[in-house]
């Protein structure tokens, strides 16, 4: 990206330095197309995923979704499949549906039902190995932060003979899908995050992320009767952990937790510092007093045991004062 920044062409013109700009900027398209398991042509570049699902959502005829969505999605579709208590969507019309890949609160992993419309496929992306054309829908979501890339960047992915066609007015960049200039730091970005999201993947980083995960959550549950992990019993991303500890508030856990210098969710960031009960816990079944309660843990490659355990001792003892002040 440093050395992008003396790049001044704009991508869309023909002398050399748009050319060059053009250059970098189909790099770090192959590069994402190549991690995700897609082809070049099918990666058209958004400012994220938010943007690529109204991108999608507005181009096929998405009538159903399911109940934990993130709101990106879910504020655009009629939602009608619901949740079972571990998490897990049933679709039975596929080709009308939206459906996630991995959810933001809890990690639970959907199995996809071939010929899916579109998925969002956002928090799995660099965290577990995934292949879009082995996904079986037509379009899926992206965003370049999870990996670690500079915010504000991200893609819809579109399977090849799927007509998007231009969905605003301008210079018709990105195959004409996407009009305005290209974000071209943010693509390079991207594009370096992804490879290098494939190496970690490659090297074991987060088969190691998901055992310190394991040993956290049995300390809790050992250690902290009545707290459950949301979504346990299904098959989760490696670094998501969902504490519910019913009659403790999730917004003063963020903030203890904060004060002791651990960054923690009370659900997704991308809810823009809203309080409210989890949607996604409540569709799962859980109270309005446990999903008011849960609080979303993230691990990543460079997470220390000593870290993660050190949030642990911190957790547990803010929990034992909660509970001596409530009693």
């Amino acid at each position: 990206m440093i050395a992008a920044m003396d790049v001044i062409g704009n991508p869309s013109s023909v002398h050399a330095e748009g050319r060059q700009a053009k250059a970098l900027m189909e790099k770090a398209r192959a590069q994402v197309a190549r991690a995700f398991g897609a082809e070049r042509a099918d990666i058209v570049f958004t400012s994220g995923a938010t943007e690529a699902a109204r991108l999608a959502l507005r181009s096929l005829d998405i009538v159903y979704g399911a109940d934990i969505e993130h709101d990106a999605v879910a504020g655009q579709i009629a939602t009608t499949w619901t949740a079972d208590d571990d998490g897990i969507v049933d679709v039975p019309d596929p080709a009308a549906s939206t459906l996630q890949l991995a959810n933001s609160e809890t990690g639970v992993i959907q199995r996809l039902p071939e010929g899916l419309a579109v998925s969002d496929a956002t928090q799995a992306f660099g965290k577990i190995p995934v292949a879009f054309n082995w996904m079986g829908c037509r379009m899926a979501l992206i965003s370049g932060h999870k990996l670690g890339s500079p915010k504000g960047i991200g893609a819809l992915v579109m399977r090849r003979g799927t007509d998007l066609g231009p969905q605003s007015p301008g210079g018709g960049q990105e195959m004409g899908r996407r009009s305005g200039t290209e974000n071209l730091l943010g693509i390079v970005g991207f594009g370096a995050a992804a490879e290098a999201a494939v190496a970690e993947l490659e090297s074991g980083a987060w088969d190691r992320v998901r055992a310190l995960r394991d040993a956290f959550e049995a300390r809790i549950l050992a250690e902290a009767e009545g707290v459950t992990i949301a979504g346990a019993a299904s098959e989760r991303l490696p670094n998501t952990s969902c504490l519910v500890s019913p009659g403790w508030k999730g917004e003063t856990q963020v903030m203890q937790m904060d004060l002791k210098g651990f960054a923690v969710s009370a659900g997704s960031a991308c809810s823009s510092g809203k309080v409210r009960e989890s949607r996604v816990l409540k569709a799962m079944g859980f109270d309005d007093r446990a999903a008011g309660s849960a609080i979303r843990v993230s691990l990543g490659p460079r997470t220390t045991e000593d870290e993660i355990m050190r949030f642990a001792d911190t957790w547990l003892a803010q929990r034992e004062k909660h509970r001596a002040r409530a009693a």
